[in-house]
């Protein structure tokens, strides 16, 4: 039960790093400090750009038009946090 609790609290936390990559490269990508015509640079926001778009649509359908501003990202990472906290709290009543 342990290794499987450890499993899970780690493919959560790369899922933390992914999104964390992902918002520093767009911010990188917009101040234009990356360009996104060098070949590493495009397949990087490419692929991370059609992982993490499905979770992201799914909370933008949720979430009021903010303009220019996405709040997708942050919603996300809150659930998995909040999801993190559940887990931990809740692993040590099964053991």
């Amino acid at each position: 039960m342990i290794s499987l609790f450890q499993i899970l609290m780690l493919i959560l936390d790369i899922a933390k790093f992914i999104i964390f990559v992902h918002i520093i490269m767009s911010w990188l990508i917009n101040f234009e400090v990356l360009n996104l015509r060098q070949p590493l640079v495009g397949q990087i926001w490419d692929g991370l750009s059609r992982l993490l778009e499905p979770i992201y649509s799914q909370v933008r359908r949720i979430l009021p038009s903010m303009g220019g501003l996405d709040l997708a990202p942050l919603i996300v990472l809150v659930a998995i946090y909040a999801l993190q906290i559940v887990i931990r709290n809740n692993f040590y009543a099964f053991v």
